[in-house]
């Protein structure tokens, strides 16, 4: 199986190295984590709505992008990446940019680019909140309206910064 994948991976990218066996790892993992929650809201027989609300798809996107930023970029939480990243330089409003760890170990690299990209690591953020709101709904409403109030937040800091710097650059022109 092990020169399958390399011969696989050979002729996927001669030039480049890319850790084949470690994304099967981690499909592998996804796989087992939905199935397992599958098989939990299965085994209490919490209802599955047959289409989740509007406001549910709403709120769950906006918390999923903001928990997903968080996890994948926040300065804070770098110490989670940290055995897969290594730090590059600050990208403003708290964040950091990280390489991934290329330490011959296909598993780390895989985990490193899941753990340092807010878009990869929002499947499996959507996915735990999405059992959630299956599970526990009252409580996954309730962090997800938080994390939706801390990205709404973001984008209003963001905003009156923008603000203050022309109000500050017109008065310069004074």
């Amino acid at each position: 199986m092990k020169q399958r994948v390399a011969r696989l991976r050979r002729a996927y990218a001669p030039d480049e190295y890319r850790p084949l066996d470690g994304y099967l790892k981690a499909m592998g993992t996804y796989a087992t984590v939905a199935a397992s929650l599958a098989g939990l809201v299965k085994v209490t027989g919490r209802p599955v709505p047959e289409r989740p609300a509007t406001a549910d798809v709403v709120l769950l996107g906006i918390a999923t992008h903001k928990l997903s930023r968080l996890l994948a970029k926040d300065a804070v939480t770098s110490p989670l990446r940290a055995p897969f990243t290594r730090y590059d330089h600050p990208i403003g409003s708290g964040e950091v940019m990280e390489q991934v760890r290329d330490s011959g170990s296909p598993t780390r690299h895989a985990i490193g680019e899941l753990l340092s990209c807010p878009f990869c690591l929002a499947v499996w953020v959507a996915t735990g909140m999405t059992a959630g709101l299956v599970l526990a709904p009252r409580l996954t409403r309730l962090v997800a309206t938080a994390l939706t109030a801390v990205a709404a937040s973001d984008f209003l800091q963001m905003g009156y910064a923008v603000a203050q710097q022309a109000a500050e650059g017109h008065h310069d022109h004074d």
